[in-house]
């Protein structure tokens, strides 16, 4: 009996989905355990941003100099950067560029993705991810990067 505890929890846990939506601009969503991640396009500026938030029980990300993100599945690879920023609760980390090809094919093609700050490394799903990327690959016009 006791077996089935463990198994009956994940069935009652909710399940959790990566959404997109182009209104009011191209943006992709998994509002998922442990972290949420937003993903936007804004073809007016041509920017693409990822935003990753950590829960308000979250004493929030460690404040260091790289960010990271390392995708693991059928395309494998981990991409970094020092241009991120902290909000003022230092609960989401963010990263705006022009181009995210590689953000993109990350999240697209692989089944986990792990964002690294500091000494913290949180581990995400990207299981059904694939089809709300690709159709915000189609959002806005042709993308680049």
């Amino acid at each position: 009996m006791m077996r089935w505890i463990p198994f009956a929890i994940c069935l009652s846990t909710p399940a959790v989905a990566w959404e997109f939506t182009d209104s009011p601009i191209c943006t992709l969503t998994n509002d998922g355990n442990p972290l949420t991640v937003q993903v936007t396009f804004d073809p007016a500026i041509g920017e693409y941003a990822i935003h990753l938030t950590l829960p308000a029980s979250s004493a929030g990300w460690a404040n260091a100099p790289v960010f990271a993100l390392q995708f693991t599945g059928a395309r494998s690879l981990t991409i970094s950067t020092p241009s991120h920023s902290l909000s003022e609760d230092q609960r989401t980390v963010t990263v705006r560029d022009s181009g995210f090809g590689n953000v993109l094919n990350g999240l697209q093609y692989n089944a986990i993705a792990t964002a690294m700050l500091g000494n913290e490394a949180i581990m995400f799903s990207l299981t059904d991810a694939a089809d709300p990327v690709e159709s915000f690959r189609n959002c806005g016009g042709p993308l680049t990067g």
